[in-house]
């Protein structure tokens, strides 16, 4: 299978496993505290490179079992990571949908860099990957992502009450869903090489 490798506007947007690992240690780094809000504890040494090469050979196994798609946007000439966007929990059978998560960095924030990167990423997942639903929740104050989620599509489908442990607390969550055959028309995924996923 090949990893995807997708183009946006301003953005290359390639697999986790594919990315040097400096930079996504230096991505991690530089915006720990602007996201340690809005995701899980992290464990000690999780931003060291032997930590962040480990996750990729996991993230890697994962593609290639169908588990999962995680995704980091670079900038044209691939010297900093803008954002992540994750697809996780793929699942088949019957239900064939997965789980949407993101970050962006600090400096990018409020610049539609991670509607861009999002859009393509729902694209490949719809037509590479060929799911039918994504679904992705935020903490109710987390108004950013609740206009993010509106734009590309999304619909709120419920409140999950003390839904997953962020920063340390458990916390609320909307529950919001993408289906693709209701949703407007995205761009094609424009990867460079589609090959099999």
């Amino acid at each position: 299978m090949k990893l995807p490798e997708l183009r946006t506007p301003r953005t290359v947007v390639a697999h986790y496993a594919a990315v040097d690992a400096r930079l996504l240690q230096r991505y991690l780094r530089d915006n720990a505290t602007f996201l340690a809000p809005w995701e899980p504890l992290r464990p000690p040494g999780f931003d060291e490179l032997a930590r962040i090469e480990e996750r990729q050979t996991q993230l890697l196994a994962d593609f290639l079992a169908d588990r999962g798609v995680h995704l980091v946007a670079l900038d044209p000439a691939r010297t900093q990571v803008l954002a992540v966007c994750n697809f996780t929990n793929i699942v088949r059978g019957p239900f064939q949908a997965c789980n949407l998560g993101y970050s962006v960095a600090a400096a990018h924030e409020g610049q539609g860099i991670m509607f861009e990167v999002v859009q393509a990423g729902l694209a490949y997942m719809r037509d590479v990957v060929g799911l039918h639903r994504v679904m992705a929740n935020h903490m109710p104050d987390n108004h950013r992502s609740a206009r993010l989620l509106a734009r590309l599509g999304f619909e709120r489908e419920g409140f999950a009450r003390s839904y997953i442990q962020i920063a340390g607390v458990w916390e609320d969550h909307v529950l919001n869903a993408l289906v693709f055959d209701d949703a407007p028309a995205l761009p094609g995924a424009e990867p460079d090489d589609r090959g099999d996923a």
